[in-house]
């Protein structure tokens, strides 16, 4: 048997129209084998069969396909209707019913969405059968315009089945690879920086020390790109990202901490931190950080260089809301729509790019509070809002 019979067996196989439809046409007609053929110029197989006379037919049998009167079907793309085989004119002699020991038959061709022909529905019996009324004929034919139909979808979502399972397997492949890159990487970075702590600590000349912050800058860097790529595994390898909540009483003087952090690692730029008495929280305080952080960070790259980045907290009794806003160029609407997927990034002439990994972690720690992240973007400023929940 082909391969191309073993696919299209496979496919007829799954059309759950199709043992229905048998079982419809041996009811109502009385013809005790009922069955789809695919029918080419040199070969006859059978796909389906529901046959009630012990005829010996079974799914991917075949039949010399120039003993069968489905391959007048094919030749004259018309079917073939017979009541009575040994009376009729035109088959009483004819071998095929004599060969096959049948007296009723009917045949009618099923043709593919594209005009393609296929093969055909066929039934029959050893015993007469009423079967040229006009109506059996326009159940057959309405039979096999469900069956191509039904093949042509099954078509359609095998595809795309296909192309999911691949897609699926590459983002597998990509998301162990970044987790044991992450992990991998963390030592040797881990090293540098300890390093380059302890040289600091010497006596050096300026433009030693230089290049000691230099040092000490990068691998913070990568020490932060790492964190991120560990937290997109951990998002999408396991259960999500891990919390620790907790009642935290403190978080404005924690995100204070944050902000002065980033002010000693961009002498250049302003950081106004303002907060109103944002009361207990109950939350994973490094999370909350690390958004916040993200946010800044964000805010650094993508504002105005020589504009203040506004960082506030603020609550009420029902929530905690932080907003990070910097000035600059506006974002776009349809990137907007993109912002919090994984791996998109901003164009920025004056700073390294990044991942593309920071606001995707800001929208999962937030979601996993429980909270929601917005941006509204206008010619004047960027403000990105983060909205936790007390409860």
């Amino acid at each position: 048997m082909t391969s191309s019979n073993d696919r299209d067996i496979a496919l007829v196989s799954r059309l759950e129209a199709v043992p229905t439809i048998l079982k419809v046409i041996t009811e109502t007609t009385g013809l005790r084998l009922a069955l789809v053929a695919k029918v080419t110029q040199g070969s006859w197989t059978a796909c389906a069969v529901r046959d009630l006379m012990d005829f010996g037919l079974t799914v991917g049998a075949e039949l010399d396909v120039a003993t069968t009167l489905c391959s007048e079907v094919r030749g004259s793309l018309q079917p073939i209707v017979i009541d009575h085989a040994s009376q009729d004119l035109r088959y009483c002699d004819h071998r095929t019913p004599k060969l096959y020991g049948f007296e009723s038959y009917i045949s009618v061709p099923i043709f593919r969405k594209n005009g393609e022909y296929f093969g055909n529905v066929c039934a029959l019996d050893a015993r007469p059968a009423q079967l040229t009324e006009r109506k059996t004929l326009e159940m057959f034919k309405l039979f096999a315009e469900l069956i191509a139909l039904q093949m042509e979808a099954e078509e359609r979502q095998e595809v795309t089945r296909a192309a999911l399972q691949d897609e699926q397997h590459t983002a597998e492949l990509r998301e162990q690879f970044i987790a044991v890159l992450g992990h991998d990487l963390r030592t040797p970075v881990s090293s540098i920086r300890l390093g380059a702590d302890m040289l600091d600590r010497g006596a050096l000349d300026p433009a030693e020390k230089k290049i000691v912050r230099r040092i000490q800058e990068s691998s913070r860097r990568i020490t932060r790109l790492l964190e991120d790529v560990m937290d997109f595994a951990r998002g999408r390898l396991g259960a999500g990202i891990p919390m620790d909540l907790r009642e935290v009483n403190d978080l404005g003087r924690m995100l204070q901490h944050v902000t002065e952090e980033l002010r000693a690692t961009h002498p250049s730029r302003t950081i106004h931190f303002t907060e109103d008495d944002c009361g207990t929280l109950r939350c994973d305080r490094q999370r909350i950080a690390q958004l916040v952080s993200n946010l800044i960070a964000n805010a650094l790259t993508h504002g105005d260089p020589v504009a203040p980045v506004e960082v506030l907290v603020r609550g009420d009794s029902e929530k905690v809301v932080l907003s990070v806003t910097n000035q600059g160029k506006p974002i776009s609407t349809g990137l907007i729509t993109q912002l919090f997927k994984p791996f998109v990034r901003r164009a920025a002439d004056h700073l390294p790019q990044g991942l593309g990994l920071g606001l995707f972690i800001v929208d999962q720690i937030s979601r996993s509070h429980g909270g929601t992240v917005q941006v509204r973007s206008t010619e004047q400023e960027t403000t990105f809002t983060c909205t936790l929940p007390r409860r």
